[in-house]
């Protein structure tokens, strides 16, 4: 049996772990996650747990994850915390006993982490990704908005970089912040409320201002083995809240994920991000990690994260992919769990 260690991650390695454990009916792996927060839903998922220390980072973070990785014989680390750093190092980890299953190197994952930098970067021809100006001040911005409110009828910011479309907002030309609030109305903000917002900033974090892509966004969860697609699950949102996600197996989806995995070296599983357009479809982004809803692309047939683990471990020549359920509707349920 072999000894797999997740760090701390984003939650959605609780669902990878628990897939991972379900497949592996012969216990060949031996899954163990680690954390800061002693009460950690993921490590319900674990077949064994430990806390990791606070506030640890950079080069002290590396040389705790050696020791740790020596103490308990882990055969394979898949990192999240530092996964660039660690991977910067894998040589280390592996004259110790211990191999690196990192999506991508520092350089790559520093690139997909600025949307800005990597909107310049990526080629993509069947998706390219929507029109964008980058600004840190307000001079900035009213050059941009003039310039793209010509071409589209509306336009959005958010940060060049951040998760989980956080500081993403629709700029309304018609209403208020305060009317806006006061409907119920999520990620917008009134135009003259946002100007007023950044008139007194002097410059600020780097931002995009972009046309607003209005059609149906894409969350697409990929496999990858250096470079090489394996598997790419699309799953289609929903326009109605509550209506769940739809698994929708797209050629030109499939062929932007392959280009993706092979343009950045991908490995592992990795999410891609895309949304149409009234000129189409457009990526949003890479994210080189799991998805949130990593569960509900696996219920189309493809395990990833046991895919993911066993091609790492023994090569993906002779793994068997199942076919994928094109089509079907899915969701999440939420449950409640006992922490201690």
């Amino acid at each position: 049996m072999q000894r797999v260690w997740f760090n701390k991650m984003f939650s959605s390695v609780a669902a990878a772990i628990r897939l991972i454990r379900e497949a592996d009916t012969a216990r060949e792996y031996h899954i163990l996650c680690t954390h800061t927060k002693a009460f950690s839903p993921v490590f319900l998922a674990a077949d064994e747990s430990a806390i990791e220390p606070n506030k640890l980072t950079g080069k002290a973070y590396l040389e705790w994850c050696l020791e740790f990785c020596r103490e308990q014989q882990i055969a394979i680390f898949v990192p999240g915390k530092e996964a660039g750093l660690i991977d910067t190092h894998k040589d280390q980890f592996a004259a110790q006993g211990t191999r690196i299953l990192s999506v991508a190197d520092q350089a790559t994952l520093e690139l997909l982490n600025d949307k800005a930098a990597f909107y310049h970067h990526v080629k993509l021809p069947l998706a390219p990704p929507a029109e964008f100006t980058q600004f840190e001040n307000m001079e900035q911005f009213e050059t941009a908005y003039a310039d793209l409110r010509e071409r589209h009828a509306i336009l959005c910011v958010k940060p060049a970089i951040s998760v989980y479309g956080l500081g993403f907002s629709v700029l309304n030309e018609a209403r208020s912040s305060a009317q806006l609030l006061m409907e119920g109305v999520q990620y917008q903000m009134g135009l003259d409320d946002f100007r007023r917002g950044i008139a007194n900033m002097g410059n600020f974090r780097s931002m995009l201002l972009m046309e607003y892509l209005d059609g149906h966004e894409y969350s697409v969860d990929c496999l990858a083995d250096n470079g090489r697609l394996i598997c790419a699950v699309p799953r289609k949102k929903s326009l109605l809240i509550g209506h769940g996600q739809t698994i929708d197996i797209r050629d030109d989806i499939q062929t932007c994920a392959a280009e993706l995995a092979a343009q950045y070296n991908l490995n592992g599983i990795f999410n891609a991000q895309f949304r149409e357009g009234r000129n189409g479809l457009r990526l949003l982004e890479i994210n080189a990690r799991m998805s949130g809803g990593i569960g509900m692309a696996c219920l189309a047939g493809a395990n990833l994260p046991y895919l993911m683990l066993v091609g790492f471990d023994r090569g993906y020549e002779g793994l068997e992919l199942p076919a994928l359920k094109n089509g079907i509707r899915v969701t999440e349920m939420s449950q409640p769990v006992v922490l201690q």
